[in-house]
């Protein structure tokens, strides 16, 4: 019975029934025509949670970290340099890539708990006259930290330095859970995954490619077969894929669109804003403090919660998991150790939230750590308490408007 308990790591994510009882299909031809019945709609959806009538959207089989290699692969050259702040272990990883990659990678150092540094950005911008930085990566939600990052403000930077560097923003754990607009941010490349706000397994990569990064496409020379974007464009354009599609994703994947727009966009981005502020009414209860410097920087997909000097957060997370059957994210590079992570994105609600905060409640009660038992729980309830008629009447409105 333990294993039925919910996940509160920051992806993957909790699987509902009816996308597990929906994968749960029989092998079919890719080739045939009904195959391409369901794939291109699909595909179509896909297009308005990022935001975009202007996007192709492109998947392969793979995780987020596929995505990220197809967007630097299909767009640029040996050599090539690109612009990118560390302030988490994702956007490290995505330097490490890069570099891998032999490309120049000029590396903006940012505090972890701290977003993507537009105005840093600006000024670099603005002093290359010669425009030899051909990229601008952001992650958008730092999954390690908990920090949502202002992609707009990065835009504005970059049309403030009147520079024509591609943005490629890396949204695997914000998109479906909240607000992303591709069009409007001017977004020429953006990376998702199907294991977090799709609420599926892992297992496909989703991108969203511009016109701009499709000419790009024309000139870039680093190599590409399996991630070619081209390739994978000309036959989704009918329908096909180049080879072997994971069939039963795509069946979860629509029907994940279906839960998502039954629900209402809006109404997801609130549901998941609600939640998490919930556990940062109780993360404040507790006395502890979450990683993210500000509140305008906090994400309504997961908490990094500081755990107070002398104390390991592995131990904590470890303990939760032997003890209760639950588990919550680690400490990931310079935070190992040091904080915990509670992901609240995907299939949740108020219900599973509290179990979660009082499951982490006890474990720190085990530990003898400085918290009242019950303060967080109570906390979080009181304020689902006075949202609860708020919420259900707001998603009403919501629902009849889109």
């Amino acid at each position: 019975m333990s294993n039925q308990n919910p996940v509160f790591i920051p992806g993957p994510t909790n699987m509902p029934d009816r996308l597990r009882t929906k994968m749960m299909a029989q092998t079919v031809d890719h080739r045939a025509p009904d195959f391409a019945g369901l794939f291109k709609p699909m595909l179509d959806d896909t297009k308005k949670v990022f935001g975009t009538t202007l996007g192709t959207v492109i998947t392969f089989p793979g995780s987020g970290t596929g995505g990220w290699e197809a967007a630097v692969a299909n767009t640029l050259s040996p050599g090539d340099k690109v612009l990118v702040a560390r302030y988490g272990m994702f956007s490290h990883k995505w330097i490490d890539l890069c570099q891998k990659f032999g490309l120049e990678v000029q590396v903006v150092e940012t505090p972890w708990g701290c977003g993507a540094p537009a105005d840093r950005f600006e000024e670099i911008l603005a002093a290359d006259t010669a425009h030899t930085i051909k990229a601008v990566l952001v992650t958008h939600n730092e999954t390690a930290t908990g920090v949502l990052s202002d992609v707009g403000s990065v835009r504005r930077a970059m049309d403030s330095a009147d520079h024509p560097a591609m943005m490629f923003v890396d949204c695997v754990s914000s998109l479906a859970s909240v607000p992303f607009h591709f069009d409007d941010w001017g977004v020429d490349v953006a990376i998702s995954g199907s294991q977090k706000g799709f609420m599926l397994p892992a297992g496909m990569a989703i991108t969203c490619v511009s016109p701009k990064a499709f000419a790009a496409m024309e000139t870039a020379k680093l190599p590409r077969c399996y991630f070619d974007f081209r390739d994978m464009a000309a036959n989704n354009g009918k329908g096909g894929f180049p080879y072997t599609p994971p069939l039963q994703l795509i069946y979860g994947m629509r029907e994940a669109l279906d839960m998502l727009f039954e629900e209402g966009l809006e109404n997801v981005y609130a549901r998941h804003h609600r939640l998490a502020e919930g556990v940062r009414r109780a993360v404040s209860a507790w006395g502890l403090d979450l990683v993210a410097q500000e509140p305008a920087l906090y994400s309504d997909t997961v908490s990094a919660i500081r755990v107070p000097e002398g104390f390991d957060s592995n131990r904590l997370t470890d303990h939760a998991y032997t003890a209760y059957g639950v588990s919550f994210g680690v400490g990931l590079g310079e935070l190992n150790g040091k904080a915990f992570r509670i992901g609240h994105l995907g299939s949740l609600t108020d219900v599973m939230v509290l179990s979660g905060l009082a499951t982490i409640e006890m474990a720190m009660a085990d530990l003898d750590y400085p918290i009242t038992l019950g303060s967080g729980v109570a906390a979080a309830q009181e304020y689902y308490r006075q949202t609860r008629a708020q919420a259900v009447t707001q998603g009403k409105e919501n629902l009849a408007a889109e």
